[in-house]
């Protein structure tokens, strides 16, 4: 292992000091700091940003890899990019992937919503049962099955936490500029080079946000850890692509 950089240190000591208080405070830390969907009334414009310094406060697992992770791949890249760099690259990640989050969310919402209305609901029906999971005729379920139904109200009313969106923005910069580094999953201590190992994690992400089955439990933002890769990798291939000038950022 190598040392902690200053800049890393201090981003997990606020998500620490975040998750202590959400333990403290409880539901309401979540109803202000947690990113909701974009059309539910508990949505505020600073959760994109407060969202990935929320965990799960009944998953200590849940911070204790983030954190590990970002204290294991965020020091060789500050070290490389200095302080400025690394956090426009860290917030850019975390931000995409809410994006990324939030995108799906709606398409997923909207498809079924839309069934609803053509099927007969009102939009006062729709608004209702996304609020209230109550609502409009039953005879809908000839259109819109029970299990679509409740997809939608799960994911119109359940927030996201973490910091894991902008933590795959991270591993896949390291993937990039460090590609022959051995990782290895603790439960499969087999060492694995950077370059085959972040894809695969990748690609078991894509397999259950497609499917819904995940190998590492449920309630997981799998679009959110895609969308965070995924600006990780524009940004780490196009300044390592352009030898970006280290100097403007400091």
């Amino acid at each position: 292992m190598g040392r902690i950089t200053e800049t890393v240190k201090v981003l997990i000591i606020i998500n620490v000091l975040m998750f202590i208080g959400s333990l403290l405070s409880g539901e309401i830390a979540y109803k202000l700091f947690s990113l909701y969907y974009f059309e539910n009334p508990n949505f505020q414009f600073w959760q994109p940003i407060t969202h990935m310094f929320m965990h799960d406060n009944e998953n200590f697992m849940h911070i204790l890899f983030n954190m590990f992770a970002l204290y294991m791949f965020g020091s060789p890249l500050e070290m490389q990019w200095g302080r400025n760099k690394f956090l426009f690259f860290y917030f850019s990640a975390g931000l995409g992937a809410a994006l990324v989050h939030l995108t799906v969310s709606y398409f997923q919402i909207h498809s079924v919503t839309d069934a609803l209305l053509a099927g007969g609901w009102s939009q006062t029906d729709v608004s209702n049962f996304l609020t209230t999971g109550t609502g409009g005729s039953r005879s809908i379920l000839e259109v819109v099955s029970q299990t679509k139904l409740d997809n939608i109200f799960t994911i119109f009313n359940t927030s996201a936490v973490g910091a894991s969106g902008a933590i795959y923005g991270v591993l896949v910069a390291f993937g990039i500029l460090y590609p022959n580094t051995e990782l290895m999953l603790i439960f499969l201590p087999i060492p694995i080079k950077a370059k085959y190992f972040i894809p695969g994690l990748l690609l078991l992400d894509l397999f259950s946000g497609l499917t819904g089955f995940s190998l590492f439990g449920q309630n997981i933002a799998n679009w959110a850890h895609l969308g965070g890769a995924l600006f990780g990798f524009i940004m780490a291939w196009y300044w390592k692509k352009n030898s970006f000038d280290n100097h403007r950022w400091n």
